[in-house]
């Protein structure tokens, strides 16, 4: 009985510290990113989302960014922007205008809409929507468009 609570305190504690991870990679400076990128030879991936109302945008961090395999490849290759429309939390007016010139700049119409970019700030790809890929067939995407810089 005891091994079996420490077990699951231990799975817990493994699932807490996945979803810090996955947040602590997540800027919402794009131009903070692209410095960074440029720095450490990375690809931005932009994630355009309504968090906190979108269904599909929720679908996809869980499905793809909050998971172990996409964390782990992100940690490596990846600057993370989150760019959010919440409609039930305040981002702040600052944050707020900020994201919605970047939406007006990279023509978001839908959501979510993730938007790659190689270090120099150039598009390399836009996706609107999401499909249910998984986390695998994301990355397989996205090393492609790595190859190709």
């Amino acid at each position: 009985m005891v091994m079996k609570k420490l077990a699951l305190g231990l799975v817990a504690c493994w699932a807490a510290w996945q979803v810090s991870a996955a947040e602590d990679l997540w800027l919402t400076d794009l131009s903070k990113a692209q410095a960074q990128a440029k720095a450490e030879h990375k690809i931005v991936l932009m994630d355009f989302n309504g968090s906190d109302w979108c269904p599909p945008c929720k679908e996809l961090k869980k499905k793809v960014f909050s998971s172990p395999e996409f964390i782990q490849y992100a940690q490596k290759n990846l600057v993370l922007v989150d760019v959010d429309f919440p409609h039930h939390k305040d981002l702040g007016k600052s944050q707020t205008k900020q994201n919605e010139d970047l939406a007006r700049k990279f023509s978001v119409e839908g959501f979510p809409t993730v938007v790659i970019l190689d270090s120099n700030g150039k598009q390399l790809k836009k996706d609107t929507g999401y499909e249910g890929q998984t986390a695998k067939e994301y990355i397989d995407e996205l090393q492609k468009l790595q190859k190709s810089t």
